[in-house]
């Protein structure tokens, strides 16, 4: 809650005294929450059963689309990529609006409900066409007719691409606000309800990996054997499950009411540095402005005044107190900021090289849901006489693993090291990043091997090996995704103390994906173009694995996975030196170092 009130009669030179109070959550009617009857992981569960089923069936089609639009909208080969990974590349791009809107004017369980719709249409539109021939092109066989195969144009590639992303549209705006709905169950200023933030956010993850083992087992076998069009279908119908089990838990749920415009208090500290540029900011941070204290209303949570740090000083410009002699001037919120606002600003850009550091970890995870599913198309996929394993299922072994382990990880591991560390998550989010990054790296070593024996093997022996050689490389990436994409999220979660802008924060998570795949398309054409003068049409030019150079191209994302591992030591050690004031380590120490002052104007 944002309150203004002007102040004539102050000593401090100060801009109109504003508070910012962080409203206590409400119930579904808007009254405040009973601690009792409201929140906790009974209210989180009806959100883990909404992760469950929406990555169910966005995974059922992200996964398996590459066959979809190869098989049936006949694009070739790297074109089919390059529309899988543009795809999910916008769904995670598009998670910053389902953030911003949550945060800023409609809040979480609301976003969630509308763009869950939207996302539910998209999956019936995608069924619909896959079901009328007259929405696709004409059958035929891409290995065998070859260039006598038309691809998808005119209505009939509008009517796949509206429905394509209508669903990037609508998970894009949940994915962020299913997490941070169910982070906002819990009260971090409980001791025992903060433990319990740190299991849910395994619990989520457990859950995420049950949807995609069913995805990718369950829904990619109805694909394969009952026609895409059913595979959509059932997508759409486990969306609609998810939506239920999110409407089942409005009585439960403690719900954060929007708080205006998020990006507001960020423009406000860039004016006003830019503003002050010439001013001489002091040397004894004390002189730089605070807002008053001032009582809090009865039904809030105070704030937290964070302590002053000397990185980014440039933007203490923006709290630096112009020496004009009137003391009773108002001045302007765009001329003169608090250090608590300046002090959030610099958290947001000081977490940006992190962010920064997970890309090429989501380059290689699009790889493993292109490249790797066509590779495993070209293996023998025989299990039985009469049963063949879809090459897409290979995704499910790691969540096979996962599903056990996830829950080993948060009974035993995570006690265990909290007796050595004193972090309530066992581990620190950086250091789960940081094992998760360094494990992606042999995930690309394994496919470049792998594929170089099949490759040989094909070419010259003739021989087809099974489908199963490939499967370290998914394996590995599991367990690495576990430690990163967990601890990606908790850390970003928890940089907004006390806030108002959890969506936000875990939608720029999700970013990283987005950049990820992007960053795959284009690595994919550079490649392409730099290889063709030596290799015909480059690396991954031709529609044929047994002519192209794969093996080569993962060989180049395991090198660049060992160097962004380094990249990320560096800023992870820096965001510890620089950062720890500021850093969710370290929320509860500044809270009790520091009064509990309503009255210092912020981000959050």
């Amino acid at each position: 809650m944002i309150e203004a009130r002007g102040d004539n009669n102050n000593n401090n030179n100060s801009c109109e005294e504003v508070i910012i109070t962080t409203t206590t959550s409400v119930d579904w009617r808007g009254r405040p929450s009973n601690p009792i009857k409201h929140g906790g992981m009974k209210a989180a569960a009806f959100v883990l059963g909404l992760q469950g089923f929406e990555i169910m069936g966005i995974a059922a089609v992200g996964n398996n689309l590459i066959t979809y639009v190869i098989n049936e909208m006949h694009f070739s080969l790297s074109e089919s990529a390059n529309i899988v990974t543009n795809f999910i590349g916008t769904i995670f791009i598009l998670s910053l609006l389902g953030g911003y809107l949550s945060d800023s004017y409609l809040a979480s369980f609301w976003t969630i409900l509308i763009f869950g719709f939207i996302e539910l249409s998209g999956f019936i539109l995608l069924s619909v066409q896959a079901h009328l021939p007259q929405l696709k092109p004409p059958k035929c066989n891409m290995l065998t007719d070859g260039e006598k195969c038309v691809e998808a144009k005119g209505f009939k590639a509008l009517i796949f691409f509206v429905a394509l992303y209508l669903v990037a549209l609508g998970s894009g705006c949940v994915k962020p606000n299913m997490i941070a709905h169910g982070g906002d169950q819990f009260d971090q200023e409980n001791p025992k309800q903060s433990k319990q933030l740190s299991r849910y956010f395994n619990a989520a993850y457990f859950a995420f990996s049950m949807g995609e083992l069913i995805a990718l087992t369950i829904l990619v076998y109805v694909q394969t054997h009952s026609g895409m069009d059913v595979g959509f279908g059932v997508s759409a119908a486990a969306m609609a499950l998810g939506l239920i089990c999110l409407v089942c838990g409005t009585l439960f749920y403690r719900n954060k009411p929007p708080q205006g415009s998020i990006f507001t208090p960020i423009a406000q500290v860039m004016v006003a540095a830019f503003l002050n540029r010439k001013l001489v900011s002091p040397s004894d941070a004390h002189m730089l402005h605070k807002a008053h204290p001032t009582k809090a209303p009865p039904n809030a949570n105070p704030t937290i005044n964070l302590l002053h740090t000397n990185r980014f000083r440039f933007l203490d410009k923006a709290c630096t107190k112009m020496q004009d002699g009137n003391t009773t001037k108002e001045i302007s919120r765009w001329r003169l900021c608090t250090v608590t606002q300046v002090e959030q600003v610099k958290i947001l850009i000081s977490v940006l090289p992190i962010f920064a550091c997970t890309i090429i970890f989501n380059t290689i995870l699009a790889q493993l849901q292109t490249f790797s599913v066509q590779q495993g198309s070209t293996m023998n996929t025989k299990l039985t006489k009469n049963f063949h394993i879809p090459p897409a299922s290979l995704q499910s072994i790691p969540y096979i693993m996962l599903i056990f382990i996830v829950p080993l990880y948060d009974t035993f591991f995570v006690p265990f090291a909290r007796k050595f560390t004193g972090h309530e998550s066992g581990i620190t989010p950086l250091q789960r990043i940081g094992f998760g990054l360094f494990f992606a790296t042999f995930s690309m070593v394994s496919a470049a091997l792998m594929e170089n024996k099949r490759r040989i093997s094909a070419m010259e022996s003739n021989e087809i090996l099974s489908i199963f050689w490939i499967t370290p490389q998914f394996l590995i990436f599991g367990i690495s995704e576990m430690f990163t994409a967990v601890g990606l999220i908790e850390f970003f979660y928890k940089q907004s103390l006390k806030g108002s802008m959890q969506s936000f924060l875990t939608a720029i998570t999700y970013c990283s994906y987005s950049f990820g795949f992007y960053l795959s398309s284009l690595l994919v054409s550079l490649v392409n173009k730099i290889t063709s003068s030596h290799h015909g049409g480059g690396w991954l030019s031709d529609n044929n694995l047994n002519k192209d150079r794969l093996d080569l191209f993962y060989w180049l994302l395991a090198i660049l996975s060992l160097l962004n591992f380094f990249n990320y030591l560096f800023w992870a050690k820096w965001y510890s030196k620089n950062g720890s004031s500021s850093s969710s380590s370290s929320t509860t120490t500044n809270q009790e170092s520091n009064s509990k002052v309503v009255g210092e104007d912020g981000i959050v």
